[in-house]
């Protein structure tokens, strides 16, 4: 049950790590020094990308909602045993995880909302229709 705990960490840090290449890399795409032409090039790509990111995103959270209640149930057979320091590493191993996951879930709204503006707003130069 610990590996499997372990397993999902590890899961999730990958994808935090992922995603904050792809997040690190749409925030340095928007220098204000004016040159706009390959910041957008940056841009296209990633949000070419973003679909199969989100969905992998989907993927790792479904697969950790559905251990959630097993992690719990471990959780409460330790606090019942008297292991409370256990229980509580376990519950703090949680709680990293769903910071992680609203981590994540954030620089994906923030990479949407800047793949949404750009493509109505600055689009007027590179393709005219």
């Amino acid at each position: 049950m610990l590996r499997k705990i372990i397993a999902g960490t590890a899961v999730a840090g990958a994808l935090t790590f992922g995603a904050a290449g792809i997040a690190g890399a749409a925030t340095a795409t928007t220098p204000s020094t004016g040159s706009g032409g390959s910041s957008g090039a940056n841009l296209s790509k990633l949000c070419a990308k973003l679909s199969n990111v989100e969905s992998r995103v989907q993927k790792i959270e479904t697969a950790l909602k559905d251990r959630l209640p097993k992690v719990e149930a471990r959780e409460a057979k330790l606090k019942s045993e008297g292991k409370s320091t256990q229980a509580q590493k376990l519950a703090d191993r949680v709680t990293r995880i769903e910071n992680r996951e609203d981590k994540v879930n954030a620089r994906l709204a923030k990479l949407k909302a800047r793949c949404a503006t750009s493509g109505s707003t600055s689009s007027t130069g590179s393709t005219g229709a």
